[in-house]
């Protein structure tokens, strides 16, 4: 449901919402927020609430500190993994200079100019996520350990599945919260699971992906257990990642997925860094089905874009080298203007790469361009690029750079 500020202080009245967490995302794509209390509403409303940007990773503004969270008020949802007396709700913010314009690193807005952009062209792009986690033990003293919570694999079922009624909690949580999973399953690492989304537009995909990390790690604590995103948490073992399907339409007209292809492969080393943006998302790429090459085939999982089997509204095309790490605002921003570009420029379509590439020979491999290998080299193609200095402000590209304090 869509909400206007006067609904919102009304829904806060009338449900007994006693707390209000203004969120927002740093430009790693780290939840925060300030929880204010309903009495705050209209203050915050018209003018937002204030916050130190200097104590945030990527937001320092010189000496001038202060920034401004105005809600959203569309955004609201309950959290209802919060107690019932006394409930707490949950609104996104955009992030403002005191004067009231825009601050150059809220992620989010990134998202929204280029929807917008998108959106001048008669393009509307749909994004949908398959985002996995390991669910892993606490010790003795509510650490989290690396012991995995289950030892099942790959679509397994309980009592082998442990994680089955965390999956079930999760996926009911989101529900109640009017986000909508289409699927769930064990995956092939130990305690590894996955929830895939339906498609929606970039901003409410975006807050999904967001709300989804928050939703997981609340309900694997409800459960006595830490929800692991990391690229790779086990050495020996599959990756965390987070599988973007994306679609478009232009003037109401369904686009093919080839349409988008060669814009994604042509820009796909410049941003890496924002899909891969940590050292361990490295440890993950070219092994257990995580793409290194730079291709496209039908179905084939051991590509960077597939197109899976689907018919209809349902086509869609895959891209598999994205991790859990990336802030999915920049993420799907930088999709979405590659892909205009190629169909803007023409840019040709490559050949389809019809063989499984994680069992190649070096000679066929060779053929084939790689994504950055490491985080240093992924950070110089993109300082080096003039389609990422076009659409990303430079103090997110120095926030990214290995060794700015990250």
């Amino acid at each position: 449901m869509k909400y206007t500020p006067d609904e919102v202080i009304q829904y806060v009245q009338e449900e007994d919402v006693k707390f209000i967490r203004m969120a927002f995302c740093d430009v790693y794509g780290k939840q925060r927020n300030v929880a204010i209390m309903p009495t705050e509403l209209p203050r915050a409303f018209e003018y937002g609430i204030a916050i130190d940007a200097s104590a945030i990773p990527g937001f320092r503004t010189g000496h001038r500190s202060d920034l401004f969270l105005r809600p959203n008020a569309d955004t609201l949802k309950e959290l209802p993994w919060r107690p019932q007396h006394g409930r707490v709700a949950h609104m996104f913010c955009d992030i403002l200079h005191p004067d009231g314009t825009p601050f150059a690193s809220d992620t989010r807005a990134i998202l929204r100019r280029a929807a917008e952009h998108a959106g001048k062209q008669g393009c509307a792009f749909r994004f949908g996520t398959e985002m996995e986690f390991y669910l892993f033990k606490l010790d003795q003293n509510g650490e989290p350990t690396k012991e995995p919570f289950d030892h099942a694999g790959y679509m397994d079922v309980a009592p082998d599945d442990r994680g089955e009624n965390v999956r079930r909690d999760i996926c009911l949580t989101l529900e109640r919260m009017g986000i909508l999973p289409e699927s769930s399953h064990h995956e092939s690492g130990p305690g590894q699971n996955e929830i895939d989304f339906r498609y929606a537009d970039p901003i409410s995909a975006a807050d999904n992906a967001i709300l989804f990390r928050s939703v997981v790690k609340a309900i694997a604590a409800q459960n006595g257990l830490w929800a692991d995103f990391d690229p790779r948490p086990l050495p020996d073992w599959d990756g965390n990642g987070m599988h973007i399907n994306l679609s478009a339409a232009r003037n109401g007209a369904d686009l093919s997925p080839l349409d988008l292809i060669p814009g994604l492969l042509a820009h796909s080393r410049d941003v890496t860094l924002f899909l891969n943006p940590t050292a361990d998302s490295y440890a993950r790429l070219g092994r257990d089905k995580a793409p290194l090459y730079i291709s496209w085939s039908e179905e084939n999982r051991s590509q960077l874009l597939r197109i899976p089997a689907a018919s209809g509204r349902f086509r869609r095309l895959e891209l598999r080298s994205p991790d859990s790490t990336a802030n999915p605002y920049l993420a799907f921003a930088l999709l979405i203007y590659a892909c205009l570009e190629g169909m803007e420029q023409g840019l040709p379509m490559p050949e389809p790469a019809d063989l499984d590439l994680l069992e190649a020979d070096p000679e066929t491999l060779h053929r084939f361009e790689h994504l950055p290998r490491n985080l240093e080299e992924a950070a110089r193609i993109a300082w080096e690029s003039a389609f990422i200095r076009e659409h990303v402000p430079e103090q997110i590209l120095r926030s990214y750079s290995p060794g700015s304090g990250r």
